[in-house]
């Protein structure tokens, strides 16, 4: 393979430490661009988070979490595009987002209006039963939040839109509880979804798989582009001299920067806070669990085709279909994580069998199932913490900071993820081609 640094002239080399979506997308672009890229990953795959597993269990390939998009997600649709895997991404024709109470029985669909002026919020018949408009308006109350504020300070908690509407919204975006979630990260994607009216909220899902989507042809595109990707290769130190990093140190070799390279790291918070020399970073972190159930007959439809369905009332929060797979994600998920696997699908699993409709008879046995446990998915999005998110820049010269717990404005999403790499891409692109030694 040819040295990247030689690659259409470029100026030294981009070493992107971590394979990460926010990694791939950093890395996808600088290549994209002609620069010199090589990807070191600490694990044996990419993706990070964002993957696929063959589980044998089932019999199938299923997502290690389930992510969901939407049509308003101009960055993870810029990413797939430049890697050549939008038209992996599965969107439903209309932004429509089912719901079931599983203590009523009640179910209901949540239909934004075409337009950006937003209407359907007077119309009964689009929105939650028993709320008002008032109830979505409130959602206004988000754009002004003070820092300290929480999700839950800018609701009446107590109407039914905020049980049924606001509380499952905050915690599937924020993977944390409304009562402690930071207001100013709800506004933001808000502002670029339903703000922008039915169009730019449609549910996204990948067609057959994260990996599929985010990852593979991420690699197959920097592997075209000459980029050199180098797995199982963990950097233990950088070496620093006055502004500048000197070396990246990994247990296998040490690599030398010249005055043209420069470094990504796009890696945990954790991990940063650990090779860059006085890095603050966000230390608490909440738990996603993921449970897949090998459904016993087919076809399982949710209602109006849609690819997810909401829950309330229940441990499950939103439930996915593929093909003959059921799968539940549990936000804000500590206390649940910390329980065993089997008692974990005994709880979700008669709740599966009433939210699709699959019949009581069904709901006796378990069927073939992996239960997923995420206990550092993401850090924990309080107001406390947002001062705690690194800028993409560092003090060394020639080093960045990629990855959804950085300063993206964005919550610690796909969508923020991919947004941190293309921002750590421009800066390491916009830097002097000679940086001082």
């Amino acid at each position: 393979m040819s040295d990247p640094a030689t690659r259409a002239g470029a100026p030294g080399t981009v070493h992107v430490v971590g394979a990460g979506v926010a990694g791939l997308a950093c890395a996808v672009r600088l290549a994209g661009q002609g620069r010199g890229v090589a990807v070191h990953e600490a694990t044996d795959h990419g993706g990070g988070r964002c993957r696929s597993l063959f589980e044998p269990a089932l019999g199938r390939t299923i997502d290690n979490g389930n992510h969901l998009l939407l049509s308003g997600n101009d960055g993870a649709r810029a990413y797939l595009r430049e890697t050549g895997a939008l038209d992996s991404l599965r969107c439903a024709p209309r932004a429509a987002f089912p719901f079931v109470d599983l203590a009523s029985g009640a179910r209901w669909t949540v239909r934004p209006n075409r337009g950006r002026i937003p209407w359907w919020i007077f119309s009964p018949a689009r929105r939650v039963p028993g709320t008002r408009a008032g109830d979505y308006l409130a959602g206004l109350k988000l754009a002004f939040a003070r820092e300290t504020a929480t999700v839950a300070d800018c609701f009446d908690t107590e109407a039914p839109a905020y049980e049924r509407f606001w509380r499952p919204l905050a915690i599937a975006v924020l993977n944390i509880a409304p009562e402690e979630g930071a207001a100013r990260l709800l506004w933001p994607v808000m502002r670029l979804t339903f703000g922008r009216g039915e169009a730019a909220s449609r549910p996204c899902v990948a067609r057959e798989g994260l990996s599929a989507s985010f990852v593979e042809p991420a690699l197959a595109r920097l592997r075209a582009l000459g980029t050199e990707i180098r797995l199982g290769r963990r950097l233990k130190a950088l070496e620093t001299q006055g502004p500048r990093v000197r070396a990246l140190v990994f247990a296998e070799e040490r690599i030398e920067l010249g005055p043209a390279d420069r470094a990504v790291l796009a890696v945990p918070p954790e991990a940063a806070a650990q090779l860059v020399p006085g890095l603050k970073v966000p230390g608490d972190a909440r738990a996603i669990v993921n449970a897949h159930f090998l459904l016993p007959r087919v076809p399982a439809a949710i209602p109006g085709g849609s690819p997810l369905l909401g829950v309330i009332g229940g441990a499950a929060e939103w439930m996915f279909v593929r093909g003959d797979v059921a799968s539940v994600t549990v936000s804000a998920a500590n206390a649940l994580a910390a329980r065993a696997a089997e008692e974990i699908a005994a709880k979700i699993w008669p709740e599966v069998v009433r939210a699709l409709n699959l019949g009581p008879h069904v709901a006796a046995e378990l069927p073939p199932h992996r239960i997923i446990k995420e206990k550092r998915a993401t850090f924990a999005q309080t107001p406390d913490s947002l001062p705690l998110r690194a800028k993409t820049r560092t003090r060394f010269a020639n080093l960045w900071l990629a990855g959804d717990w950085t300063d993206t404005g964005l919550p610690a999403t796909i969508e923020g993820a991919i947004r941190s790499g293309f921002a750590a891409a421009r800066a390491a692109a916009e830097s002097p081609a000679q940086l001082a030694p």
